[in-house]
């Protein structure tokens, strides 16, 4: 095919990003538009913010503002962290745009006029307060697999299952807090039961080269037999449904956002979107995340096959799983997450270390975990300890013996073959590990390669070999360069910007059609200024080479001789710099803090659940109760106990002791002059030695904690209550 159209899942602009989204979707996708275009390869890179559904309009109405404010701070803010991290789409829209209402509009309308939707009238929850139609995320209840109960309608964030609103305990509108009852309201659905035997051949029979856990999760929902969708929402934010008698309604997030592929493309290229939409050259990817599944390989593909004219199918939907953070699982709405804002302005030059340790953990088929003393460790063990350090020996080795030029390669020695012989083989491993989205393993050989060049330079020991065979040094630092040009190349897909300095040092520049001849008219690949931006596609002829030029592409990857004798390098820079405890220390005392607010928060929630009513009694039974005020003159710990409390109290009748399970609450001092209630008639009771007479009215809370019943006022002891 001639042509590869990347998207990205739109991220949900109701918050920042953090590395769960860069492990799961942004960082493979760059890492895959970066090869690509190294290739020569025509290549269109899209993504966007998605901006429409119920989580932003919850936002905005707990914030006191509009939709569009929440939107338009978060899509700054989203887009902005994926420049800071040389993410570079060549366009990063909002299905809040024009375009796109058209073109969403347009697609609805077009299903509908010719009858690809069913109609259906059910009835939904409805919020009498508010008087409003409830989207599932509007209702709050208990989760009934784990107890949650502030799981929402559409999933439980605690346990993470997949819920709806009717199995909800106790359902409660997130808007008033009133129960929800049901009233009928009408929807268009797409039937997608309709698609499911074409969905299977496509997918299970041709697709069987996809990741293992995109395949089964298909085939899952397949075995389960599919079920109409509703496309149409209740709700005042979104693109509203294009026909009459739809007032109120808009277009359902996950029919509108997908979409938003399209839109933004036509966009951008008004004029040719549609050869990347519509032409059996172009190869579509999609990079989502596990969530998104059903909805990339189901959903949208039935969609596109009801809308017919052309538009072409997703080829791969390389979908990644989820990342955990310290063990745990990221939660946004717990504010346990490394947001992508908060670590640039924390880590200013070091975007590099947080793309390749999300490679290295790539959660690719399997959930994998992020700690930040392993962040460290691969920045200082491997980034520069390894490359950084083999780059930094070389090319200040080659100033002090070479004045800062290339040197001759002499004799090659076996040492020297046998490196060289190293790069070409993990050249065509990473490639096939590229081409496949195996990231992970293809970083892996990546580093190999400065493994070996680390390797080759301690072993031949050149600042020894200079004190007497200065040819043989120089043999041995070409080598070290040659590789320092391969490495370049290799880590241009990983760490854009530690591959630009470096280039910068060796006085190279980066270019994608070298296989094209200079002034031949073609499509090709140009480096765009700025640290770690990316390759970009443009047409036009292949420009000659500057004098003096020296370009690096994929193909001159693992050839020999990169660099000619007499090249001029820069200075030596350092690539990579050590990450010291004390940063290390910062992140963790945030997470610390994380932990203890969420912890304080679940504490809260606990407290406020209330035991269920016991069984009823009559008024007879509660009349032999004697409940009485009373007064705590003396108090002390019972020995060889960490509960209990021993009380002399005045009941206003007598003076008695009373033995009490308080002492976790309550210290001795603490009781002295209390006025509290008793149930005056109990049974007597000998605990630990101690005769009980009575028992003191306390209220226990669901965490557990335990706070006395009192009188509002101070009434005479032993005056009597009920």
């Amino acid at each position: 095919m001639s042509r590869t159209l990347v998207t990205c899942a739109l991220p949900y602009a109701n918050g920042p990003v953090h590395i769960g989204h860069l492990a799961g979707v942004y960082v493979p996708a760059d890492i895959y538009v970066r090869y690509l275009r190294m290739r020569g390869r025509d290549v269109l890179y899209v993504c966007g913010s998605d901006e429409h559904g119920v989580p932003i309009t919850i936002k905005a109405r707990e914030q006191g503002c509009t939709p569009q404010d929440i939107v338009d701070r978060y899509h700054r803010m989203i887009k902005d962290s994926f420049t800071g991290l040389g993410i570079n789409f060549d366009i990063y829209g909002r299905t809040s745009s024009a375009v796109h209402a058209e073109g969403a509009s347009e697609f609805f309308r077009k299903l509908y006029d010719e009858g690809k939707f069913v109609t259906r009238e059910s009835e939904q929850y409805y919020d009498p307060e508010a008087k409003t139609f409830l989207a599932d995320r509007y209702i709050v209840g208990t989760c009934p697999r784990c107890g949650n109960e502030n799981a929402y309608g559409d999933q439980c964030e605690k346990c993470g299952s997949t819920l709806s609103p009717e199995e909800l305990i106790n359902p409660r509108s997130k808007l008033s807090g009133a129960a929800p009852v049901k009233k009928k309201t009408t929807h268009w659905y797409l039937p997608l039961q309709d698609y499911e035997k074409w969905i299977s051949e496509w997918i299970l029979d041709g697709h069987k080269e996809w990741r293992t856990n995109v395949y089964g999760q298909v085939k899952s929902w397949l075995d389960g037999g599919l079920q109409p969708r509703a496309v149409t929402r209740d709700l005042d934010w979104g693109v509203p449904v294009p026909v009459e008698g739809a007032e109120g309604k808009v277009l359902y997030v996950w029919f509108d956002a997908p979409i938003g592929y399209i839109s933004n493309t036509r966009e951008l290229l008004p004029q040719s979107w549609e050869k990347w939409w519509k032409s059996e050259d172009t190869r579509l990817i999609h990079f989502i995340g596990k969530d998104n599944i059903v909805f990339h390989c189901i959903v949208f593909p039935s969609m596109l096959k009801a809308y017919g004219d052309g538009y072409i199918l997703p080829d791969n939907v390389p979908a990644n799983e989820f990342l955990n953070l310290e063990g745990d699982k990221i939660s946004t709405s717990r504010g346990w997450a490394v947001w992508a804002h908060e670590y640039l302005e924390d880590f200013p030059g070091k975007e590099d270390v947080m793309r390749y340790t999300l490679t290295a953990n790539a959660p690719q088929t399997a959930d994998n975990d992020f700690s930040w003393k392993d962040f460290q460790a691969r920045n200082n063990s491997e980034l520069v300890a390894i490359f950084g350090n083999f780059v930094n020996r070389a090319v200040v080795l080659t100033h002090k013996y070479f004045g800062g030029k290339v040197p001759a390669c002499g004799n090659l020695e076996d040492a020297d073959r046998e490196v060289l012989a190293e790069i070409p083989a993990l050249k065509e491993s990473m490639e096939k590990n590229l081409e496949a989205f195996r990231f992970r393993e293809a970083l892996r050989d990546a580093m190999g390669m400065a493994r070996a060049g680390n390797k080759y330079i301690s072993d031949t020991e050149p600042w020894k070999v200079a004190k007497t065979d200065m040819e043989r040094t120089g043999t041995i630092l070409n080598i070290c360069l040659q590789l320092c040009a391969d490495l370049a190349v290799a880590f241009e897909p990983f760490t854009p910007f530690a591959a630009e300095r470096l280039r910068r040092m060796l006085g190279v520049t980066l270019f994608a059609g070298s296989d094209h001849r200079v002034g031949e008219a073609v499509t090709v690949n140009t480096y765009k200024e700025g640290e770690g931006r990316a390759l970009h596609t443009v047409s036009g002829e292949v420009p000659a080479p500057a004098p003096g030029e020296i370009r690096l592409d994929w193909e001159l990857l693992g050839r020999p001789q990169i660099l000619p004798a007499g090249h001029s390098i820069g200075e030596a820079e350092l690539l990579f710099a050590k990450i010291e405890d004390d940063a290390i220390d910062a992140q963790l005392r945030k997470l610390d803090e994380a932990r203890a607010r969420i912890e304080a928060a679940r504490k809260a929630e606990e407290a406020r659940k209330v035991a269920p009513l016991k069984d009823e009694c009559t008024f007879e039974d509660f009349e032999k109760m004697d409940i009485r005020t009373a007064t705590v003159l003396e108090a002390e710990r019972v020995p060889k106990t960490d509960k209990l409390l021993k009380l002399s109290i005045d009941t206003g009748v007598d003076r008695r002791v009373i033995v009490s399970g308080i002492a976790e609450f309550y210290s001795p001092e603490d009781m002295v002059g209390k006025q509290i209630c008793i149930l005056a008639n109990l049974k007597p009771r000998v605990i630990k030695g101690i005769e009980s007479r009575g028992m003191i009215l306390m209220a226990k809370q669901a965490d557990g904690t335990m706070r006395f019943v009192t009188p509002a006022e101070v009434l005479n002891n032993g005056s009597q209550i009920g």
